[in-house]
């Protein structure tokens, strides 16, 4: 039987092509409406550029439509592919199945969706004349609203999902929904099958014990694994925005793990997920309740003059401003170094969650806190949200539509595993921080009625950032060394935010640059970096026995429970288990 007698050409006439080019203007000019409503005015542009663009778009339609028309539309084998250098050849991962391009009408489709977005986005680009947030906010809503209307993310209009319905007799749609009603009801869109993983079994499973429990936090002590520890030892502040146990997944991608066998007592805060009881919290409670609080319970149970402390992302930030407090009171000598793990504290180049700071955005946030807390939940979906295409619609197509099983991922578990936030902090930091980046102001904010001043920590420092990172940009991370008066190593690792930090030295991934002497700038950093394949771990691991190497046996209180603090219970404890 020939292709003619199974399918019938339906070329587009001149009166469809003109339908689909007034559907596209009309798309436009409702994304313009609602960009002028957002900013308050109308949106001014260069009419030349606006002009080229338009022209620039048409002339990309229309040979697209030729190309279509010349090889015969549907009746074709294979379709006429776009030149190298025309948006619709653009590569993207979510059309990388073979099926987009073999079949002419999926083809046409796939080339006028990357036509239209490479169309949308440099119109919202060509914006000028406006505040540059306003004009990021566009931009990310244009972005958000492209990778929406991916025809990846409709059944009929996916090639694979098509296939797939006609293979499996439509069960892949019925498992797709029941996916689907499953995340509903928990108000969560779910990455990862959570069955395979136990708290203290499979993840979270570094041996130690609760050593110490506040209303605020718990202190975990875990075992060492060597017959000797270097004498001064390690606290670990990690985000109470998620819980602990990133820095102590599966085994092989432990921090905490890797670290006890380097032969390091590490110690680690344990946040407590905020209720009601916390409404009232601010960020002077994390710095004198929290890390404060851990720094001198260790030194007092090992009775040491100083300690070294890692902070990651938020508590990073909170790390910066408690040196700060220390130096201020004359008490820096309790801190032998500080880590930072992709944290900021200037946050004029914070990435696209300054779009969340406004005083509507912060109106939310009060409703959404009306209890005392921030429901994690909400955090989760902001996160999502900055990487919408492959946190969230790459999942839309792969379980609900594909009706695929779940993987087995513990990353993608913890991320999953969402904390709630004290309202009266989140406000704050987002407001005096993010909006207001008073942090870097000398003197701006105080801290138990102390004005701090981050230029007076003289600390050593090791400053890691993530090439990648769109929560903490390489470019905002940057900027603590400029803020930071004592020896810094600033090290960028490759990846983002997570598995830029999560990369043992076991799995070879990955690679990480330094540079030996300090430099002034970040273009000069970059200029002169020495790039090392593989984790970045063991680089960390020296320079901390470069301050200090001194090691003593690992007995009496460097074991859980046997000094003056007794064992509460294992770790991990109940604090990151409460739901």
């Amino acid at each position: 039987m020939e292709k003619a007698d199974v399918m019938e050409p339906h070329l587009p006439t001149l009166q469809q092509m003109q339908q689909w080019t007034e559907v596209i203007g009309r798309a436009q000019q409702l994304m313009l409406e609602q960009a002028a409503g957002a900013t308050g005015r109308a949106l001014p542009f260069d009419p030349e550029t606006v002009a080229r663009i338009q022209t620039s778009f048409a002339d990309e339609g229309l040979a697209l439509w030729q190309r279509f028309l010349d090889s015969g539309g549907l009746l074709r084998d294979q379709p006429d592919p776009a030149p190298a250098d025309s948006p619709a050849a653009a590569k993207d991962r979510r059309f990388a199945d073979p099926a987009w391009t073999q079949h002419p009408f999926y083809d046409l489709i796939r080339q006028s969706y990357l036509l239209v977005s490479d169309y949308m986005t440099r119109l919202a680009d060509a914006v000028d004349g406006v505040d540059p947030k306003a004009k990021a906010k566009l931009r990310f809503a244009t972005s958000g609203m492209l990778d929406a209307l991916s025809p990846a993310n409709f059944p009929l209009t996916n090639p694979i999902v098509v296939q797939k319905t006609i293979e499996s007799g439509g069960e892949n749609l019925v498992k797709g929904l029941k996916h689907m009603l499953a995340d509903m009801e928990k108000g969560q869109l779910s990455h990862t099958d959570g069955t395979q993983f136990e708290l203290g079994r499979n993840i979270a499973a570094t041996p130690g014990k609760v050593i110490h429990e506040t209303p605020l936090y718990q202190l975990i002590h875990y075992a060492p694994s060597t017959a000797e520890v270097l004498e001064t030892p390690l606290i670990i502040f990690p985000p109470w925005i998620n819980r602990f146990y990133i820095l102590d997944l599966s085994p092989e991608k432990s921090f905490v793990k890797w670290a006890v066998d380097q032969g390091i007592s590490v110690f680690l805060v344990s946040w407590k997920s905020a209720d009601a009881s916390m409404k009232d919290l601010v960020w002077d409670d994390y710095i004198l309740k929290g890390q404060i609080d851990a720094i001198d319970t260790v030194r007092d149970l090992l009775k040491v003059e100083s300690v070294h402390t890692i902070g990651y992302c938020v508590a990073g930030t909170t790390l910066a401003a408690t040196l700060a407090l220390l130096a201020a009171r004359g008490q820096a000598d309790k801190v032998a170094s500080a880590t930072f793990f992709t944290a900021q504290v200037d946050f004029a180049q914070a990435g696209d969650l300054t779009l969340f700071v406004d005083d509507e955005q912060m109106k939310l946030v009060d409703q959404l806190s009306a209890g005392g807390f921030m429901d994690g939940r909400y955090m989760a979906a902001t996160f999502n949200l900055l990487r919408g295409r492959d946190l969230i619609w790459n999942y839309v197509v792969n379980n609900y539509l594909l009706g695929q099983d779940y993987p087995p991922f513990d990353l993608l578990y913890w991320n999953g595993d969402t904390t709630n936030l004290p309202a009266r902090w989140h406000k704050d930091y987002l407001t005096r921080l993010y909006r207001d980046n008073l942090l870097v102001v000398p003197g701006a904010i105080s801290v138990d009625g102390t004005p701090i001043d981050l230029t007076q920590i003289r600390t050593p420092a090791y400053v890691q950032a993530g090439r990648e990172d769109h929560i903490a940009p390489l470019e905002s991370v940057w900027k603590l060394t400029d803020n930071l008066s004592g020896p810094v190593r600033f090290l960028l690792a490759g990846s983002g935010h997570i598995a830029g930090v999560i990369n043992p030295p076991a799995a070879n991934k990955y690679q990480y640059w330094v540079a030996e002497e300090p430099q002034s700038t970040l273009e000069d950093f970059l200029a002169v970096a020495r790039e090392t394949k593989g984790s970045w771990w063991p680089d960390w691991r020296a320079w901390i026995e470069q301050g200090d190497s001194r090691r003593v046996p690992a007995k009496s209180a460097r074991q859980p429970g046997k000094g003056r603090l007794k064992a509460l219970e294992d770790a991990p404890g109940r604090y990151v288990k409460a739901r």
